[in-house]
C-alpha cells in the first residue's frame, strides 16, 4: 500500500509539493503503472517524473491531482535494419 507519511506531515509548508514528489518518486514500484501502458509491454527501468496539477482539502482528505510521466519498453521488437552490437561486418 502507497502511503505518504512525509507529504502528510509536509501539508500545509512550502515544502509540500516538493516532499510529495520526491515520496510519490521514491515510492514509483507501488504505483499501479503497468496499467496505464497504451504502448509497450512493460514499464522501463527509468527515472519517473510527477508533475503536481492541483491539491484540495477537504474535510480530513487532502486530494492531489498529479501527472506520473514514464517510459515503457516494447520488448522483442526490433527494427528490420538494426544490427546487432558486436556483429558489424569486419573488412
Amino acid at each position: 500500500m502507497l502511503r505518504l507519511e512525509h507529504a502528510l506531515q509536509a501539508w500545509g509548508s512550502p515544502e509540500f509539493e516538493t516532499v510529495l514528489k520526491q515520496e510519490l518518486v521514491r515510492q514509483a514500484g507501488l504505483l499501479p503503472l503497468q496499467q496505464g501502458l497504451t504502448t509497450g509491454n512493460y514499464v522501463a527501468d527509468a527515472p519517473v517524473t510527477v508533475v503536481v496539477n492541483g491539491v484540495v482539502e477537504a474535510d480530513d482528505t487532502i486530494r492531489v491531482l498529479a501527472g506520473i510521466f514514464y517510459q515503457g519498453v516494447i520488448g522483442g521488437c526490433r527494427c528490420a535494419d538494426a544490427t546487432p552490437p558486436g556483429s558489424e561486418s569486419k573488412l
